[in-house]
Parts: C-alpha cells; sequence; structure tokens
C-alpha cells in the first residue's frame, strides 16, 4: 500500500466509481516511494478520453496521445484562483513503430495497466498504484533500493522509440544520485546519434533541467561517456583534448575537465549561470598555441568563446534573454582583478558585464578559481568585490543624475535640443571624474553657474 495524497485520491475515486480503472505512474510514484516531495501526478486509466472529460469539470485534452489535464486548485478556491498544479490522465495506450526515434507511428489504446507499463522507459518509472496496490512488473522498487536506473525491457529499442530517453536516463541518474545498468548504459553508448533526430527544444529542456542539479557536473561526465556530449555540445567535448599543464601556468586540467570542475565548484543554482560556467572555456579549443618556451597560451579565447556561446544558444533555442546572459559571462569572464585599477576601469568592468550579472560573473568566477585548483576566494577578489558596491553608488549614466532635461531647460530658459543634452554630458562627466557630487543642489548651482557664464 502506498500514501497518495487526497487530491490524487479524489481523481482515482471518481473514475472507480464510474467503473473505470486507474492507477498513479510515473515519476510521481517513484517520489512518494522514495519520500520525496512531488508534483504535477500522472495517471493511466481504461476510460477514454472523452470518458475523463465527462468526469471533471477543470480538465482540458491534452494532446493527441489520449492524455487529458486536470486543473487542481488549493481550497478555499476563488473566482481569480489559479491552479495550484496540473494533473494528466492518460487512457492505457500501447505504441508501435517510431520511425523519426521521437514519437509513435501508431497509438491503440490499450487495456490494462501491464500493457501501458510496458511502454515506460524505466524500471524505476514503470510503477502504478491506485493506493491500495502496488503493480511493478519490472522490479522498479528492487532497482529504487539498488539505486539503479534500467530500461523496461530492451534497452536498444526504449531508445529507437524515444531517443531523448537516453538523457531522460543521465537526468535522473544524476537528480537521484543512481547509477546506471551496464546493458541501458551500453544502449547508450550505441544510440547516441540518435539524438540528431531530436527537436533542439527537447534536448534544451532536458540539459536545463541537468544544469539545475547539485551534482550536474558528474551527469556531464556521464554524458561524454556515453557519446552524448558529442552529439549535443560538440565545442565542450573537443576541450577535453586539449592540454593546459605548462610551466608558469597554474592550471592541472585540461580545458574539457576543468570546465566540468568549474562546474562543480560554481555556487549559483541559475541553470543559465551554470551553463555559462561549463562553457567559459571553450574558446580554447581553437586558440591553443604552444610558445618556443613550451608555455601553453589561449590569447583572446573569450572572444572565440562568445561567439562559440551564440552558435549554442542558437543551435539549443534559448530565449533572447538567456542567450544574452550566457554570451556576456563568456565574453567577459577572463576581467583582471588588480588592486591598482582606477575606478574608470571597474566601471567599464561593469557596464561591459552589466549590474544585473555581477553575482553571476562572481559566481562563475568561483567556479573557474576551485576548478581550476585554487583557493575560493583571494584578497584581491575580495577587494574587487568591495570596490564593484563602492563603485556602483555613482551614477552610471546621464538618467542616473539627480537633475534632469527639465532642469535643464527651466533654468538655462532653452526649448529642447542637443544644449540640453551637452549640458547634461558635461554634468555627467564631472560626477564621473568625481569633480561634481551628484547631490541635486550642487548640480542646479552647477547649471546656473553655466547660465551666467552664458549670459557674461
Amino acid at each position: 500500500m502506498l500514501t497518495l495524497p487526497t487530491t490524487a485520491l479524489t481523481i482515482i475515486e471518481t473514475l472507480k466509481n464510474s467503473a473505470f480503472t486507474v492507477y498513479a505512474v510515473g515519476g510521481s510514484v517513484r517520489d512518494t516511494i522514495m519520500g520525496i516531495p512531488t508534483r504535477g501526478w500522472d495517471f493511466a486509466t481504461s476510460a477514454t478520453p472523452e470518458q475523463t472529460l465527462s468526469l471533471f469539470p477543470d480538465s482540458f485534452y491534452d494532446n493527441r496521445f489520449g492524455t487529458v489535464g486536470v486543473k487542481i486548485y488549493t481550497e478555499p478556491r476563488t473566482p481569480q484562483s489559479e491552479p495550484a498544479d496540473i494533473y494528466e490522465i492518460t487512457t492505457y495506450r500501447s505504441e508501435k513503430e517510431y520511425r523519426d526515434f521521437r514519437h509513435p507511428d501508431k497509438v491503440t489504446w490499450g487495456r490494462t495497466i501491464e500493457e501501458d507499463l510496458s511502454r515506460r522507459d524505466f524500471t524505476i518509472n514503470a510503477i502504478a498504484s491506485d493506493g491500495r496496490e502496488i503493480v511493478d512488473p519490472y522490479g522498479g522498487q528492487k532497482h529504487l533500493q539498488e539505486k539503479l536506473i534500467q530500461a523496461v525491457g530492451d534497452p536498444q529499442a526504449r531508445f529507437r522509440e524515444d531517443a531523448l530517453r537516453m538523457m531522460r536516463a543521465v537526468r535522473i541518474a544524476t537528480q537521484l544520485g543512481f547509477l546506471i545498468s551496464a546493458a541501458t548504459r551500453d544502449a547508450i553508448a550505441g544510440n547516441a546519434d540518435l539524438l540528431k533526430n531530436i527537436s533542439a527544444e527537447r534536448i534544451r529542456d532536458e540539459l536545463m533541467k541537468l544544469m539545475a542539479f547539485e551534482h550536474a557536473a558528474d551527469g556531464i561526465l556521464l554524458m561524454r561517456n556515453t557519446g552524448i556530449l558529442k552529439v549535443i555540445l560538440p565545442e565542450l567535448d573537443a576541450a577535453f583534448a586539449v592540454g593546459q599543464k605548462s610551466p608558469q601556468r597554474h592550471h592541472i586540467y585540461d580545458v574539457g575537465t576543468h570546465s566540468v570542475m568549474a562546474l562543480k565548484y560554481c555556487p549559483s543554482g541559475d541553470p543559465v549561470v551554470r551553463l555559462a560556467t561549463l562553457l567559459h572555456d571553450i574558446g580554447k579549443v581553437e586558440t591553443a598555441k604552444t610558445d618556443p618556451q613550451g608555455i601553453v597560451t589561449f590569447y583572446n579565447h573569450e572572444v572565440n568563446g562568445a561567439r562559440a556561446a551564440v552558435k549554442i544558444a542558437g543551435r539549443l533555442k534559448l530565449t533572447k534573454k538567456h542567450t544574452e546572459k550566457l554570451v556576456t559571462l563568456v565574453r567577459w569572464h577572463q576581467f583582471s582583478v588588480d588592486e591598482r585599477q582606477t575606478d574608470s576601469a571597474i566601471r567599464r568592468i561593469i557596464r561591459r558585464i552589466g549590474t544585473e550579472n555581477l553575482e553571476d560573473m562572481l559566481a562563475l568566477r568561483t567556479g573557474d578559481r576551485l576548478g581550476g585548483g585554487a583557493k575560493e576566494t583571494s584578497w584581491r577578489l575580495e577587494l574587487f568585490r568591495n570596490r564593484l558596491e563602492e563603485v556602483q553608488k555613482q551614477p552610471f549614466s546621464v538618467s542616473d543624475l539627480k537633475v534632469n532635461g527639465h532642469d535643464v531647460m527651466k533654468i538655462l530658459e532653452v526649448a529642447p535640443g542637443p544644449v540640453v543634452g551637452k549640458v547634461l554630458g558635461e554634468l555627467f562627466a564631472e560626477v564621473e571624474n568625481g569633480k561634481l557630487s551628484n547631490e541635486r543642489d550642487a548640480l542646479i548651482r552647477k547649471i546656473e553657474e553655466m547660465r551666467k557664464i552664458k549670459s557674461a
């Protein structure tokens, strides 16, 4: 017996009261068995989609594979309430032929839960429960205890049905800290090229889910060892062949290994920042050279890396916002940290990175340092962090001044035009150089001085 939440039991009881069989299935059952909080419950039933829709007023037809979405609300519910969750109810089905390695060519309604479970990806996801009994025909509970990811039946067949399952195996193994069985792992290695048939959006979604996990670095290494990385991130895969050890250099790893180690130690939980940390040195693949003294150099690797990041973001179809952050972090990660830097130099760094990306860049830098064998921080980096805070107290553009164009027009008695912009520019220049305080009274006095000079 498995204790299911009240909302899940309500779904089951509603269908059973109408003489249908129904079971909770998939990841939510798996997580409940493991004692992990879960949401987004999935159900398999003998009811057709039309019959399911008629039983649940807050439901909608989700896709052509017989899935009905049911909106779940928290109580008390009001007319303005938004759904707290969406539960999915799918008719028992069997699937045949996957010529595109993504979608079944034919879907037929099934008759039993056992038939439905036979089409699932991994044994730990092929466990069903109605709150009274547990149906586990493939030993999923045993594999949960063994912390093992194993395909249902023939792994070759499962991955040819949907090639994305290979990435999903790595993602679940990374999330739960499980191993992948030898047969399933060998099947991934033998079929990794099939991922070329998968849409960029699905690849991206799996990759970004992986990036969010604490042990994402282990997942990346697993992808590399099974051939997945070469298909989805060939630029990074090539980096493992580029050495960095040389005289006068602190690096102890090749570029690829260093990149994975940087991800391991990156303190940010943002998947985009973690992806940028993983990709920050991909420009080194094309820029690697060895000088006559045997010193390995990577001049302008951050520029090449930014170009590569643009291509990767385009290939993965990242959003414009995520693309800009990724490229910015890769392009400017090589900023210098020196106690002799002027405020102007630090302001240039801030403008390039953007104030909204400063903490993300520092997180990348922390991962970069630790991933190269250095300490988490240094007195220079701490000084730099403090300088960043201090410098940001000063205005960064004309719009940050405590006066505006209306003030200029009123005091100088001029109409809108280039004179206004010129005056504001002069004021900003003096404030930026520390010659004038960004206080309204001081700025007003300065404008009045300009008026007197103009009148004279």
